[in-house]
């Protein structure tokens, strides 16, 4: 493996294991930290493809913060590049967890561990509240994407389905609504 190669994968380790100390709240809180790190600084995704990703991240089993680490990494490196991102991703994790574990029973009746962590949780909706606003200004471009949001929207509040079924209807609705839309325009030019 040349050194370059190995350089990639110690990036993609270190970045994702950076994003995994750093994030509280399980994948959708990571969203932001995401955007940031794998869009903005680092280019190795567009927003379009994390969006993507993260999707995908949800219909996949697992954790949605690791599927989308795999896919990232699998796209830079890739099935090394996936590994490497992905145990980047859960290494802080298995850290924490084992530190918390053999301590946790002493602690959590404590007012302040009971105060820090009702103030993380609503730090987290905050976070994940603005990256859905900017997912969402990127995602909902025409009529048509809004009628998709509309109706997923609606019927996420109405409907207790799983978030396949949503993504699985959207992908569907999207490229039925596509075909009729280019079909109507080919019927319009042909008419002309």
């Amino acid at each position: 493996m040349t050194r370059e190669r190995l350089q990639i994968l110690r990036d993609l380790f270190v970045a994702f294991a950076k994003m995994g100390a750093i994030t509280f709240g399980g994948g959708m809180a990571m969203l932001p930290i995401l955007q940031r790190e794998v869009v903005y600084l680092r280019h190795w995704a567009t927003e379009e493809e994390l969006l993507d990703y993260y999707a995908i991240g949800q219909c996949t089993p697992g954790i949605i913060a690791v599927n989308t680490s795999t896919f990232v990494g699998q796209k830079q490196a890739g099935i090394p590049g996936g590994i490497a991102a992905t145990l980047g991703m859960v290494f802080p994790s298995l850290v924490f967890i084992s530190i918390i574990a053999g301590l946790i029973s002493n602690f959590a009746d404590i007012p302040a561990v009971r105060n820090a962590f009702a103030g993380i949780q609503v730090c987290v909706c905050v976070l994940i509240f603005n990256a859905t606003v900017k997912l969402l200004k990127k995602s909902v471009i025409d009529r048509r994407t809004a009628v998709i949001f509309s109706l997923v929207l609606a019927g996420s509040v109405v409907v207790n389905l799983s978030p396949v079924w949503f993504v699985l209807v959207s992908a569907c609705a999207g490229a039925a609504l596509k075909a009729l839309e280019v079909r109507a325009v080919g019927t319009e030019r042909d008419g002309q």
